[in-house]
């Protein structure tokens, strides 16, 4: 296992690492059998792939406590990165959330603690129904000194942002508490943080961690046209806003969609390397990211997942998939968020 300094920080991220949402259980991914959780998290150690991403907000908890089970004895071992949601970011409420993720995961620190979105009205709105006026809001500047204290007493041995566009991640940086990544949404079909968001990261000493590499199993090969998508994993702006379930009020970009998906096929084909496999070795090929996020269900997925390591891209291969993937990334532009139109984005 590769292992890739995060930013300027004395932190050091395996290149992958597991992503925990699945654990426990819950309304998006369904039942989670807490033995195959074992077997992931046991086999992922072993493996070396050590950084388990999980959040206060998964399964409402239930993603915490079984990591925390899973890990056992073996928590040295293992890089807990959790996040703590913007609602709960007022200085009272973060320590609350902070202890309680600290006795779901049973352990008396946090590695990486980050803070899930930036603090504004439609963020809050993800996560609860009564954000009060925008004078009552939490600030990020109290989060962030928060959290310098609650690193100051141990509990938590490094701080980041999640979702932190340009303008959020500027000021929060300007609050002067050292931040050691941003965690974002990244693959062969959502490329936006390239645009300005990668480019602040790095100006700024930022590690960056990604997730959704193979988004949420699109880029797996499995599903013959968008329409054998499913549903809940057709909401992005990729799609049209007459799919069910979409927000984003949009005409959507199906067609470059359609295109990049056929087009990443062929690459696999000719290359011999499954799909999943060639999308998730795009991401661990990027010298710019530290840590790429993927999720698995049992100990054959962290098995899937860790042959990418085994298949790095050459620059000729990358660059092709760059350029088959580009009308796909003008389409979609700058913008950050990719369930939310310009204009009622929680990050920007």
């Amino acid at each position: 296992m590769e292992f890739r300094r995060c930013g300027n920080s004395d932190l050091m991220l395996p290149v992958l690492g597991v992503g925990a949402w699945s654990f426990g259980g819950g309304d998006f991914w369904g039942e989670q059998d807490q033995g195959k959780v074992d077997g992931v998290v046991q086999k992922a150690l072993d493996r070396g792939c050590a950084l388990f991403d999980t959040a206060e907000m998964y399964n409402d908890g239930s993603s915490e406590s079984s990591l925390g089970k899973a890990l056992g004895s073996r928590r040295g071992e293992a890089i807990i990165a959790t996040k703590v949601s913007p609602h709960n970011a007022r200085p009272e409420d973060l320590r609350r959330s902070c202890e309680a993720s600290l006795s779901r995961l049973g352990t008396d620190y946090i590695d990486l603690y980050m803070m899930h979105y930036a603090i504004n009205e439609l963020s809050l709105l993800h996560y609860t129904d009564e954000p009060g006026s925008p004078a009552e809001y939490p600030t990020i500047a109290a989060a962030l000194e928060t959290m310098e204290a609650l690193r100051q007493e141990g509990k938590i041995r490094h701080i980041g942002v999640s979702n932190f566009g340009v303008q959020q991640l500027t000021e929060a940086l300007a609050v002067g508490v050292p931040i050691v990544c941003n965690q974002l949404h990244y693959n062969l079909l959502c490329r936006m943080l390239e645009y300005e968001i990668l480019p602040c990261c790095v100006e700024h000493g930022l590690g960056i961690m990604t997730y959704t590499p193979l988004m949420q199993g699109i880029l797996t090969g499995k599903y013959g046209s968008l329409d054998e998508i499913p549903p809940k994993r057709r909401r992005t702006r990729h799609f049209s806003s007459h799919r069910e379930g979409t927000r984003h009020g949009e005409a959507g970009a199906e067609e470059e969609m359609t295109a990049a998906l056929a087009a990443v096929g062929d690459v696999a084909a000719r290359s011999g390397m499954p799909m999943s496999v060639l999308a998730l070795s795009w991401c661990l090929s990027n010298p710019a990211i530290t840590c790429t996020l993927t999720g698995a269900r049992d100990e054959g997925q962290v098995e899937a997942n860790l042959a990418a390591l085994d298949s790095p891209l050459s620059p000729e291969l990358m660059a092709e998939l760059n350029e088959l993937t580009v009308p796909l990334k003008e389409k979609l532009g700058e913008h950050p968020d990719y369930f939310e139109a310009p204009g009622k984005s929680r990050t920007y």
